[in-house]
């Protein structure tokens, strides 16, 4: 589904459940992971994660539209447009829209692969170390045992 889609099918979305036209746009953005949709309260736009239309399909990712369209609908209406207002609560389930989206399991090749320890944090006084996965300025820090200086160290 490409974007122009996904814009006519929220403005379809919001005309048939919310009786109220979308005017703002709509995108697809592949970088969102742990998230169905978001909206954006400057500039009114909504993005909606693909990988919930390719995984679960597009019943579950209208809902994730509708979530994403009270917000739209409710703030720009001056009523209570968070996730623990009662006004968003009364019309997500009035318009059935899901309260949380559907967790998007990645397969076992596509998962990141813990990241190695590649440098120790030594206390100068009392020999205290710290394991660090990247590299950073000891002196911006103390020790947490005796707050003696650190000192950088690359593991081999």
């Amino acid at each position: 589904m490409s974007n122009e889609e996904l814009q006519a099918w929220v403005e379809e979305i919001s005309i048939k459940s919310f009786r109220v036209p979308f005017k703002h746009r709509a995108l697809f953005n592949r970088r969102l992971s742990t998230t169905g949709g978001r909206y954006f309260m400057k500039s009114h736009n909504i993005e909606i994660n693909p990988h919930q239309l390719e995984i679960h399909g597009r019943e579950e990712v209208e809902k994730i539209i509708k979530h994403e369209l009270c917000h739209y609908h409710l703030h720009l209406a001056g009523r209570g447009y968070k996730h623990r207002d009662s006004d968003f609560k009364t019309l997500l389930k009035a318009v059935g829209g899901s309260r949380f989206c559907k967790a998007i399991v990645k397969p076992r090749d596509k998962q990141r692969k813990p990241e190695p320890y590649r440098y120790v944090l030594r206390c100068v006084d009392c020999g205290t170390e710290y394991k660090r996965k990247r590299k950073m300025d000891p002196a911006r820090y103390r020790c947490g045992r005796c707050s003696g200086r650190l000192r950088l160290l690359p593991l081999d």
